[in-house]
């Protein structure tokens, strides 16, 4: 046989097997490479969802149009108009969940090391190998002082520092450079070890259970949860929400039985311009005052305002919207006896009632904005702004029948029919408060507050974890006290810090000429 099939058969025998699959499986799940690719995917279709408006956002009904047909084509095809509950989104969201968690479990044992077991002793080389060395001569004669003296500076410098002796062996030097292997001598080093912001190997840690929290919450929610509104008018009450399904530009809605009853007891709308009209631009709040029935749980009163949304076993209410048509929430009239004397005010909330001095009962029944009659004689209106507000009340005298009494703003003269006097009184509306007929609430179920914990405490616990990464470094000094055979002492302090470097590198210098100044 050759001496060449010879080394190629010793090749073949020695040449190393490879892994099995299933751990190049999980080292390919667990790579960093391919989590950075994922999560930069990711925000590329975050992106998409920014630039391409969602089926369940407002105005998508007007949107959707307004592209061209291929535009239509293609994003419908991709999901691009509701990309966040895409398959290949809250796929890839799956995947880099499963890459963090492996990428954690593979680095997190070195990274303990430095909280559990810091390097407290190094090497001459080592230390020399180090960015930032250097070496000085002491004067000082005592190892232990030297050592207390350094730590003490340490110290001062803001670094946790502690003393540490080790003892080793070596062999003398002949003449020619050789070891003289039948000489072995013990010797003692002594090292002072400083470290600050340890804390910090961990931090990245802490920016993956951060990401691990949005991304669980943000799927926990949508599979859990939902989204749908309720039409909230004074003296309603439902057990019914409407389920709300996108499909493009159609927006369907189911009715949904709710496990409690919603009772509508006032909604009010607080105005810039209490003179101007009921619009958003003139709004400064919105407000629904609800009484929710529970068999379970009891009755519960709360308030939804604009920036205060009710949240209630897991249903969380938002102001999404008024119906604007001109209503009143209460309604001040100027009562004058048909037979003289002065006119009496009375101010009724909507649905209410109060009485005039003589017994008689006055009912707040309805009210329009701008009155006129209906083809059918029925009062009605003909816009929704307060053109010529009426309110319309339900009026019964001590002994006598209900009849409907028409107070008007505008003041009319007594021989027109709706401006005659009724049940021995003239009637005007004096003033009122402006409100929208009825208020929309927009209702997201969560059961589990998962969309609340993923962004509350998973988003702000992101911020402050790379804050707590960039902003903190974990630094450590090395002071390695070596004592020649004359008797002299020499240190050699050497340093590092993951983080900033060359902020490091300043604070170093300090240090060294501070032991040096302590040695002098």
């Amino acid at each position: 046989m050759s001496t060449a099939e010879e080394t190629l058969r010793a090749k073949e025998v020695f040449r190393p097997k490879s892994d099995p699959i299933v751990n190049r499986i999980i080292d390919f799940l667990s790579s960093v490479r391919v989590g950075v690719v994922t999560l930069c995917t990711l925000v590329v279709f975050a992106m998409i969802g920014m630039l391409v408006m969602q089926q369940n956002v407002e105005g998508f009904d007007t949107y959707y149009p307004s592209l061209t047909p291929a535009e239509r084509l293609v994003y419908g095809y991709l999901g691009f108009f509701d990309i966040y509950h895409s398959w290949y989104f809250q796929g890839l969201l799956l995947y880099l969940s499963l890459n963090i968690i492996l990428a954690s479990i593979d680095h997190f044992p070195s990274s303990w090391k430095y909280i559990v077991k810091p390097k407290k002793t190094a090497t001459r080389d080592f230390l020399l190998n180090r960015r930032e060395h250097v070496i000085l001569q002491s004067s000082a004669k005592d190892e232990n002082a030297l050592a207390q003296s350094i730590k003490k500076v340490f110290e001062e410098n803001g670094l946790r520092a502690s003393v540490t002796e080790e003892s080793y062996s070596y062999y003398l030097t002949k003449a020619d450079g050789s070891r003289d292997f039948s000489q072995i001598l013990n010797s003692t080093s002594t090292y002072v070890f400083g470290e600050k912001g340890k804390w910090n190997r961990l931090g990245a840690y802490i920016v993956h259970i951060a990401l691990l929290t949005l991304f669980l919450g943000h799927f926990v929610a949508l599979r859990t949860g939902f989204d749908a509104d309720v039409q909230m008018r004074p003296g309603q009450m439902t057990d019914q929400i409407q389920l709300i399904e996108f499909n493009l530009d159609k927006k369907e809605r189911y009715n949904v039985k709710l496990p409690f009853t919603i009772d509508c007891t006032d909604i009010q709308q607080r105005l810039i311009d209490p003179s101007g009209s009921i619009a958003t631009t003139n709004t400064m709040d919105w407000r629904t005052q609800v009484k929710i029935n529970d068999p379970g749980y009891g009755v519960t009163t709360a308030d939804v305002s604009l920036n205060k949304p009710l949240s209630y076993r897991g249903y969380r209410f938002f102001q999404a919207q008024a119906i604007a048509m001109g209503a009143a929430r209460t309604v001040t009239l100027d009562v004058t006896p048909q037979s003289g004397g002065d006119p009496i005010k009375l101010q009724i909330p909507r649905d209410g009632a109060a009485s005039l001095p003589d017994g008689t009962k006055v009912q707040f029944a309805d009210f329009q904005p701008d009155f006129s009659f209906g083809a059918d004689g029925q009062p009605t209106s003909r816009s929704s702004d307060y053109n010529n507000p009426v309110a319309i009340l339900g009026v019964t005298p001590p002994s006598g029948q209900p009849i409907r009494v028409f107070a008007f703003a505008a003041k009319l003269a007594d021989n027109i029919p709706v401006g005659a006097p009724k049940a021995g009184y003239k009637w005007r509306l004096a003033d009122f408060e402006k409100s929208p007929l009825a208020h929309i609430l927009s209702i997201k179920y969560d059961p589990f507050n998962a969309a609340f914990v993923a962004w509350y405490v998973g988003g702000f616990g992101l911020v402050g974890a790379l804050a707590f990464v960039f902003f903190v470094s974990h630094r450590r000094v090395w002071a390695m006290i070596e004592k020649h055979p004359d008797g002299r002492l020499e240190i050699v302090l050497a340093g590092e810090a993951n983080r900033n470097q060359i902020g490091f590198g300043d604070k170093f210098k300090t240090l060294a000429e501070r032991v040096a100044e302590s040695e002098t």
